[in-house]
């Protein structure tokens, strides 16, 4: 009944809102000015593209609440991640650093379980936003490691989901973790699928919000969906896509079965007879959990000193059945997860605040999940460390003071012989298989010009070439872990 109940809940939210540790903290800081402290609510899509949304040009999926959520308030056109993958772009938001300069750089575990985790020095933004007496709540899905990595070791009061990544592929898991309790999902034994992980992580969200209404908060939330697995419930939204497409069905050896859920392997994807009808669900759902938080912040009367921001991880993914070109999931743009081409890492981002944002506005500012740190530090009236490597975007959002600009954006991945990109004004950098002999072709777009990243014009502008490189080298800090 409960689980009956969820997925009404969830309907009835998309029919309403589509019609109408501080002794880490560095002493050097940049200064902000004094201001009142909002509420954060920060919502992290997991390998949703830049065009999966209604409001960045999908045509079929439905997203009517988060397209809301873009009326009222700011539509970023040209927002990137920190990362083409999973760890260090939460790695890159949660320190404020690029991945020339974040610890965590590539998806790399530890153990059976778990990611390498952030080390004890590292400082985030739940750090520095409680130095400001913000209560701060992390929820879905973290993969930045146990222990000393662990969200409440990381300046988050509380944390519910998925510490590692690997069990966050699976949408109905044995157990997920409460701040340092596992807690046991009814029903789930990795044979039979009763309690959707993400609807619980969605309640536990809700009662943060709530339970924090009369001091300022930080909820940070980093959803599982539409991450692979491609599985969903059987409810009123999948209804709204049953049999509307057609489906190539998705065969894996890793399903949800008494034949398979012994000896199954987490890491991996079940089997599903619908991908596409099902994926399309799984966007429809996560727009519904941010409808319910749009609505409880108005029942709680807390609407106008509360911003909510809502931005993608990366790229979206082929894996599990999936079909970033049926959804036309990149808006056009080149590359999908892995990649640091604009498909790769170019991020839908929308930021409401009531009163204080524009509605309806956009915006063509250059910026990154790095900016973030330095954006809540001013939101919140305090200095941000100055190992950030971001810069505020508050005048942005207020349309008010001068907008600094960044230099340039830089990111480095290694995986496939190591991948580097780097952004400076309208030229992009792209240079992959860097560690091979030879090294890998240098490309260069104009993205004024060729935002698709069709035609590599770099032997026509060496001088261009030649600063992006060594652009690329001052910006990286090497990193035993993650050698380029």
């Amino acid at each position: 009944m409960a689980i009956i109940y969820r997925s009404t809940l969830l309907l009835i939210v998309i029919i309403i809102l589509s019609c109408k540790q501080e002794q880490k903290i560095a002493s050097n800081t940049i200064t902000s000015q004094k201001i009142s402290k909002p509420n954060i609510i920060y919502v992290l899509a997991d390998d949703l593209g830049y065009g999966d949304l209604g409001c960045y040009g999908q045509k079929k999926i439905k997203t009517p609440n988060i397209d809301q959520l873009a009326k009222k308030g700011i539509k970023f056109l040209q927002h990137y991640s920190g990362a083409a993958v999973c760890a260090p772009a939460r790695s890159s938001l949660m320190t404020g650093q690029h991945t020339g300069h974040t610890p965590i750089r590539g998806n790399k575990g530890v153990g059976e379980e778990g990611q390498l985790p952030l080390p004890s020095e590292a400082i985030t933004i739940a750090e520095v936003l409680k130095t400001a007496g913000y209560k701060t709540g992390m929820f879905g899905k973290w993969g930045l490691g146990f222990n000393e990595g662990d969200p409440n070791s990381q300046g988050f009061d509380e944390f519910f989901g998925y510490n590692c990544q690997k069990l966050a592929h699976r949408y109905y898991p044995a157990y997920l973790n409460h701040n340092q309790k596992r807690v046991e999902l009814e029903g789930n034994d990795w044979t039979n699928t009763v309690t959707y992980a993400p609807d619980v992580i969605q309640e536990k969200t809700l009662e943060f919000i709530e339970k924090n209404k009369d001091k300022p908060f930080f909820a940070y939330i980093p959803m599982v969906l539409p991450h692979a697995e491609i599985i969903s419930p059987n409810d009123s939204i999948y209804d709204m896509y049953k049999g509307k497409f057609k489906e190539i069905p998705h065969t894996a050896d890793k399903k949800y079965t008494s034949d398979y859920g012994p000896d199954i392997v987490i890491s991996e994807y079940t089997s599903q007879d619908d991908p596409l009808a099902t994926y399309a669900t799984m966007v429809t759902r996560m727009d519904a959990y941010v409808g319910q938080i749009m609505v409880k912040v108005q029942q709680l009367g807390i609407a106008d000193n509360t911003i909510i921001m809502f931005a993608s991880d990366n790229g979206p993914y082929k894996e599990g059945g999936a079909h970033p070109e049926f959804f036309n999931s990149t808006a056009g743009l080149k590359g999908i997860k892995r990649d640091l081409y604009e498909g790769g890492i170019r991020s839908p981002f929308i930021v409401m605040w009531p009163g204080k944002i524009k509605e309806g506005s956009t915006s063509n500012h250059i910026s990154a999940f790095w900016d973030m740190m330095p954006t809540f530090a001013e939101l919140a009236g305090i200095d941000t460390p100055n190992i950030s490597d971001g810069i505020s975007i508050v005048p942005t959002l207020t349309n008010t003071g001068n907008q600094k600009q960044h230099d340039y954006l830089y990111w480095e991945y290694n995986i496939k012989q190591g991948r580097k990109a780097i952004r400076k004004g309208d030229w992009k950098g792209v240079w992959y298989n860097i560690n091979k002999t030879p090294k890998g072709e240098f490309e260069l777009y104009n993205l004024a010009k060729d935002s698709l990243e069709m035609n590599n014009i770099a032997n026509k502008h060496l001088a261009i070439v030649k600063e992006l490189k060594s652009l690329m080298n001052k910006a990286s800090i090497p990193s035993q872990d993650f050698p380029l």
